[in-house]
């Protein structure tokens, strides 16, 4: 989802507040070795962040991404949406709607947040976990953002993030790969985000965004919940949803497209 929003205070609020610990720059292998320590710091275990990081080395493609990816929505909406969302995406979601109607009924009641934004989302970004996920290492991919000096803070959060998240058990180091920035699962969680929204909610204690199609859609809700979205209100540009959305992206296109695809499956 490509959501850097949050703030590197409250991101760093993982680690135990030790802000800037690891300095950016310089020696890579020196950086990921304090970096470990952070983490061991903040809990994670010596057998975790020797497996995680032990050999770790910076990605440049990883870099080259970042330096461009402020330019993803230079379309108008009406190009970007064409592109987005056709018949078969609105049929395969509306598919899936049916088929999950139970549990999306269970997230309605219980996260106040409507099954077909939620569907919507999980669409836009992964094309319901049938498309593309990222194939980075998800550790990798984080200490290089962490060690670059332009969001250091941001990316250190969010690389403790991630070895909390194997820390947990809930995803094997084999399995947290993910997009240019770290992204993991089927609607594209930053960690941090995964370990402040995630939900279990197929109740094998873990939260599986990658696998878990109720613990993807739970957590989605969560998410938007916990930032203000209200059942049955309009979610259209200018509204109180439309701004709650913001937490999921900044982007008002992405927002409007959410919103437009929404409509499309409900029969609007």
């Amino acid at each position: 989802m490509l959501r850097l929003l949050l703030a590197a205070a409250s991101v760093l609020c993982l680690a135990g507040g030790s802000a800037q610990a690891a300095r950016c720059g310089g020696d890579f292998n020196s950086f990921v070795a304090t970096m470990a320590q952070e983490a061991q710091s903040a809990g994670v275990s010596a057998n975790v962040t020797n497996a995680a990081l032990s050999g770790v080395t910076p990605d440049g493609a990883v870099l080259a991404f970042d330096r461009r990816q402020r330019h993803t929505f230079n379309k108008t909406f009406e190009q970007y949406v064409s592109t987005r969302v056709g018949s078969s995406r609105i049929n395969g979601g509306r598919a899936l709607l049916q088929r999950h109607a139970a549990l999306l009924s269970r997230i309605e009641q219980q996260f106040g947040v409507p099954r077909y934004i939620l569907v919507a989302i999980w669409g836009l970004e992964s094309d319901f976990g049938k498309g593309d996920m990222g194939k980075m290492p998800v550790i990798r991919t984080l200490a290089t953002l962490a060690h670059d000096c332009r969001r250091t803070d941001l990316f250190q959060g969010e690389l403790l993030a991630a070895l909390k998240i194997v820390q947990r058990g809930d995803l094997p180091l084999r399995d947290l790969i993910g997009a240019f920035a770290g992204e993991i699962g089927q609607t594209q969680f930053l960690p941090s985000s995964y370990i402040k929204y995630g939900v279990d909610f197929d109740g094998d204690g873990h939260v599986d965004l990658r696998h878990s199609v109720p613990d993807v859609l739970a957590s989605t809700a969560n998410l938007l919940h916990t930032s203000g979205f209200k059942m049955g209100q309009p979610y259209g540009e200018g509204t109180a949803n439309f701004e709650a959305m913001r937490e999921w992206n900044r982007a008002v296109i992405y927002r409007k497209t959410i919103g437009y695809f929404a409509d499309r499956l409900a029969g609007q």
